[in-house]
């Protein structure tokens, strides 16, 4: 087996932690890709959790145990957050952005993968201290910063849909009551999606009144899981009865200025 350097071995644990986070990993996996010996690897581990942390790019835990090990998770500052939601903020706060019945088009910042990743990042490190067994999201614009932020939390996403696939199998379907237009509307989760007893939290871009997060509250408990928290992109505060409060967002949206322009402001969370 080859030998490597100390360079070598970092480069490796670095990319290695980085694309598995918050996931603990036994240092055997090392000792053994390296054919080296644990205290070799250990010195390695201590190199790579200063540097994470000397660049703010995360945190290794060290996990106690026989079936411990190391588990890196995303981490971000407050200038960073402050940075990125200035960003979105700017952008969003455009005039050409407005579509026929005063809603923002946002498609493009959710297929957008920096800006995405950014947000993922940022709704994830709200969360990453909790139990988290699921990720959930309603179909469909909110998957790509759903499933990134499962991704950043180490778990699976679940995606509720508006009606039933045949694909999809047995499945489990609510009414509820959407609260910006107190429509009824329905949504079903798979049986086979999610585990008993499971803690779940719930991403989307845009929260208006809150009923679509009472709906996911009250599909879970169909399933004897609970969610556990919310994070948006983009809170729309001018709706004037939130029926949810607990959640974390990252900008709001305050309605249409007299030039025209949507008014969006920065937040960091609603608790």
């Amino acid at each position: 087996m080859p030998k490597f350097s100390r360079n070598q071995r970092i480069s490796v644990i670095t990319k290695y932690l980085i694309e598995n986070p918050n996931k603990v990993i036994n240092l055997n996996q090392f000792m053994n890709m390296f054919n080296a010996a644990k205290s070799t690897v250990s010195e390695d581990i201590v190199v790579v959790r200063e540097v994470m942390q000397k660049m703010r790019l995360g945190n290794i835990e060290t996990i106690s145990g026989a079936s411990g090990g190391i588990k890196y998770t995303y981490s971000i500052s407050k200038e960073e957050i402050e940075d990125f939601s200035d960003k979105l903020s700017n952008i969003l706060a455009d005039k050409k952005r407005i579509v026929p019945g005063e809603f923002v088009y946002i498609s493009d910042i959710l297929f957008d993968p920096s800006i995405v990743h950014q947000a993922a990042v940022i709704l994830a490190t709200a969360f990453v201290k909790e139990d988290i067994d699921y990720v959930v999201t309603v179909e469909t614009k909110g998957i790509p910063l759903a499933y990134e932020v499962a991704k950043l939390l180490g778990v699976n996403l679940i995606i509720v849909r508006r009606g039933n696939k045949v694909t999809e199998g047995p499945t489990v379907s609510i009414n509820y009551v959407s609260g910006s237009s107190n429509r009824i509307q329905t949504m079903s989760l798979s049986k086979k999606s999610i585990e008993k007893n499971s803690n779940c939290v719930f991403i989307d871009d845009f929260m208006k009144a809150g009923g679509t997060a009472i709906g996911i509250i009250d599909l879970l408990k169909e399933f004897e899981s609970q969610l556990i928290g919310i994070g948006v992109l983009i809170d729309n505060v001018k709706t004037n009865k939130k029926i949810l409060q607990n959640y974390v967002s990252i900008v709001e949206f305050e309605g249409i200025g007299e030039d025209g322009n949507p008014i969006i402001s920065k937040t960091i969370d609603k608790n």
